[in-house]
């Protein structure tokens, strides 16, 4: 099926019933925020309740119309997860829309296959989770800790996949839509050999990601017990980053009174200084992958058409990773200094 045969048949003021019944029904939406929520909304990310369908209309009349080969999902509640990511700017939210297929389907170490129970491994092994408690602003906290992650088991890829999952798994939520995440990430045992494995290359495809092709909003990063050789993974990172990222991430060293004013320990586990508890990661896994299906119906209607045309034809991504390649070279005297 061709995109544009795919954007008219979707549409509500488009194709035949028959034509329509090949299709799956698409989902209706319902809006699950709070009264408090809707407000924050408004005044946050600029949407109106009352123009909200017309708004996720308008955005998906956009893709039918410039990108009828993009191979979307185009139900409301997919859609507007774009528009509250840039607040509800049409011209923004497509970009990113067109960037998250585009980081996909350039990507494939990362994004074939991709469903919980592929990634069962990194689950299990702790090194994502999030935490059972809101912090006071209504925002998850995904916890992430290098130091259960054992090179020679399994690629960078593989932990990469579990957060992008993670995060996929989050965003359906309203809430965290609305609210975004805060991330904490312990670097605490991170060695040379493993900081290696983040070069340049994979810091540039996993930063776009984050900014520019997936519709969450980040508003913290907490960076704790990170060794000297942090400060070469963070040259690394930081020439990708925009400056108001940038000014989201806080090191805290082994500082926990320092991490405790940003996050806290109410939520936090006995770990990190928290009364929440041991740090149990059990509960997380479970929700994931129980939510198998819920994926492959998602990714399933995330498809590249066969006969897409050469205006939406990714480009390759070898040159960039030829230039990373060569930044890595210049970077590791860097990394040996800092170690």
């Amino acid at each position: 099926m061709s995109g544009d045969s795919e954007c008219a048949r979707t549409s509500p003021s488009a194709g035949s019933a028959s034509d329509t019944a090949l299709l799956p029904a698409r989902r209706k939406y319902e809006c699950s925020l709070s009264p408090e929520l809707v407000t924050k909304a408004r005044e946050e990310l600029q949407e109106k309740p009352e123009w909200r369908l017309r708004d996720v209309q308008a955005l998906r009349d956009m893709v039918c119309k410039e990108h009828p080969y993009l191979g979307t999902c185009l139900d409301d509640a997919f859609l507007l997860r774009f528009l509250r990511a840039r607040k509800f700017d049409y011209d923004r939210a497509l970009q990113l829309l067109v960037n998250y297929h585009t980081c996909r389907r350039s990507w494939p170490e990362v994004f074939d296959n991709l469903r919980p129970s592929a990634v069962k491994a990194v689950l299990e092994s702790g090194f994502v989770t999030v935490l059972p408690r809101l912090d006071p602003q209504g925002r998850h906290v995904v916890c992430i800790r290098p130091d259960r992650w054992t090179p020679s088991n399994y690629p960078i890829t593989e932990n990469i996949r579990a957060i992008y999952l993670t995060l996929e798994k989050l965003i359906q939520s309203e809430e965290t839509q609305v609210n975004g995440i805060v991330i904490l990430a312990d670097y605490k045992g991170v060695s040379l050999s493993k900081a290696s494995h983040f070069g340049p290359f994979v810091a540039k495809k996993v930063i776009g990601i984050l900014q520019d092709g997936f519709p969450i909003r980040i508003k913290a990063v907490n960076i704790i017990n990170e060794p000297r050789i942090f400060k070469g993974i963070f040259a690394i990172i930081k020439p990708f980053l925009k400056e108001k990222i940038a000014n989201r991430f806080f090191l805290h060293g082994c500082d926990l009174n320092s991490l405790h004013q940003n996050i806290p320990p109410v939520i936090l586990p006995e770990e990190y200084g928290g009364t929440a508890g041991k740090l149990d990661i059990s509960a997380w896994n479970e929700l994931l992958l129980a939510s198998e299906e819920d994926f492959l119906h998602d990714f399933s209607q995330l498809l590249l058409p066969s006969d897409s045309s050469p205006h939406d034809t990714l480009v390759s991504g070898d040159a960039d990773e030829k230039q990373c390649d060569e930044s890595l070279r210049g970077m590791k005297p860097q990394l040996y200094y800092c170690y």
